[in-house]
């Protein structure tokens, strides 16, 4: 298995989909990192030299991803419930946060459904 910013990407899938494995890579940014490194997207992980795989490399490093994006995510989620907003709040109760309704979904982000006692009357 090659590796790329410290994650394992599969040897038998597609370079395109391989290359979505790190975190903050998606399928676009994949096919831009392969057409700059001038590489069929189409070929095996397990097809590329060693040359073709620093050349990945290089072009990864010139992007934000893995921990230093997990970091910064965290932080600007973190500074939104400082400050009080109303996309802090919401994350600060566990609720969503993008405008879903929860009165009768939003199962996800609130769990399981609490119990309230004599709530039936």
């Amino acid at each position: 298995m090659a590796r790329i910013k410290g994650i394992e990407i599969p040897n038998e899938k597609k370079v395109k989909v391989s290359l979505t494995y790190i975190y903050g890579i998606g399928p676009t940014r994949a096919m831009n990192i392969l057409t700059a490194t001038k590489i069929d997207p189409e070929r095996r992980t397990k097809d590329l030299t060693n040359d073709e795989l620093g050349k990945i490399r290089e072009e990864v490093n010139k992007y934000v991803t893995e921990g230093d994006l997990r970091r910064e995510v965290s932080m600007n989620i973190k500074t939104k419930m400082e400050i009080g907003s109303y996309q802090g709040i919401r994350h600060r109760k566990g609720l969503p946060v993008r405008g879903q309704r929860t009165n009768r979904n939003a199962k996800t982000r609130k769990g399981k459904g609490k119990v309230v006692a004599n709530k039936k009357k």
